[in-house]
């Protein structure tokens, strides 16, 4: 991890003492050891006890560092300290689990104040991903219906030693306001994956036996339309009052 890459990631994630930070997969430390320093309390997870054992070497000394040597797609992060506190998600995400622990994160929006991650490049495409693009589809809508999605800067494979074989992309997700109820982000989650399970057929094949035409009428939805047509908005609003 290049010295560029820490200043950018830390200009955008701007740590002030007296936040709470989990950072995911800390790795052997470089950007952990400028967060430390802030002043904010960190809560590093990492699974490779190798690399754990040599940040708890490192940092264990800190009083404002701990340490979970855990799967971070097992990790509850409602044990770290009493609700409502409210985490700041801070990471270089493993590429082959950064859609289900992105999907994870989301769901736990209520205790989140913003994420600041970085990801394989076309993941994050397709976490912003607008109607009608072909990189829309399950992911971007259930981002977007929980959380602001804003693409910060593109890290170049040199950065790193090894070099992956992709580029990569630092962004964030800020939860809104008003967050869907578990129920309703269950609902939303299974509309969206019934629209998008055949993405090129219309939506009278995924969801006609959910979605009546009077419905669709009232939603400004047609049946004739595709998964990638439907914008976030109508994904909620079908969700919450269709059957399913």
């Amino acid at each position: 991890m290049d010295l560029q890459f820490q200043a950018d990631m830390l200009n955008v994630v701007a740590p002030l003492a007296g936040e709470r930070i989990v950072e995911i997969g800390p790795g052997t430390g470089a950007l952990t050891q400028h967060l430390i320093a802030s002043g904010a309390t960190i809560d590093a997870i990492e699974i490779d006890r190798d690399l754990a054992a040599k940040l708890n070497d490192r940092f264990g000394h800190c009083a404002n560092f701990r340490l979970h040597t855990f799967d971070v797609l097992r990790f509850d992060l409602t044990t770290l300290a009493p609700l409502p506190t409210q985490f700041r998600i801070i990471g270089n995400l493993p590429y082959n689990i950064s859609t289900p622990l992105l999907l994870q994160l989301i769901a736990d929006a209520a205790h989140i104040s913003d994420i600041c991650v970085m990801v394989q490049k076309e993941v994050a495409l397709r976490l912003a991903a607008a109607p009608g693009s072909r990189l829309y589809g399950r992911l971007s809508v259930i981002a977007q219906a929980q959380c602001k999605v804003a693409l910060a800067f593109d890290v170049p494979p040199k950065a790193f030693a090894p070099p992956p074989r992709v580029d990569s992309t630092v962004l964030t997700l800020r939860p809104r306001s008003a967050l869907l109820t578990p129920t309703a982000l269950t609902k939303l989650q299974q509309v969206v994956a019934l629209a998008f399970s055949q993405r090129r057929k219309m939506l009278r094949h995924t969801l006609g036996r959910v979605m009546p035409i009077s419905l669709t009428n009232s939603l400004g939805i047609s049946l004739t339309q595709r998964a990638e047509e439907i914008s976030v908005t109508q994904y909620m609003d079908l969700a919450e009052r269709c059957e399913i």
